[in-house]
């Protein structure tokens, strides 16, 4: 099996299900109630916070790998659209089990050049150090969820 198959699994482990934690963002946040989703808690931030900030860096990759430019930045992951209803929770949630979706799909078509061939600038390292980080990331923030 190649890295970038390797990587896609990953990426579909923690997304959909099937990583050595047992726990993955469909599992621990599909069907939520919204309300629990927004709730503050004093010096941590929501899950809606949370699903939003790694949601936002999926979609960062996912233009990368279907060809545009690499625009993204930290402060806007954390800028959640208002969550107000159930509708609200379910479509960002789903919107993002999507986008990872496809990017495992497009990862997967990659060759080991592309792979570790730089992430648009060179000084944002390679395509799999940010996959992987991506992954790690998610974990992370799976666990505090």
């Amino acid at each position: 099996m190649s890295v970038a198959h390797h990587l896609a699994t990953h990426l579909r482990g923690i997304h959909t299900g099937g990583n050595w934690t047992e726990r993955d963002v469909k599992q621990q946040l599909e069907g939520l109630d919204w309300r629990v989703a927004v709730r503050e808690v004093p010096g941590s931030n929501s899950i809606a916070t949370l699903a939003h900030h790694l949601k936002y860096f999926v979609g960062v990759q996912l233009q990368v790998l279907r060809g545009g430019p690499l625009e993204g930045h930290d402060r806007l992951s954390w800028e959640t659209p208002a969550i107000t209803s159930q509708q609200d929770w379910d479509g960002l949630i789903a919107e993002w089990l999507d986008q990872a979706a496809e990017l495992a799909n497009r990862v997967e078509q990659l060759t080991d050049e592309q792979l570790f061939g730089p992430f648009g600038d060179p000084k944002y390292g390679t395509f799999f150090s940010n996959l992987m980080g991506l992954v790690e990331h998610t974990h992370y923030h799976l666990g505090q969820i």
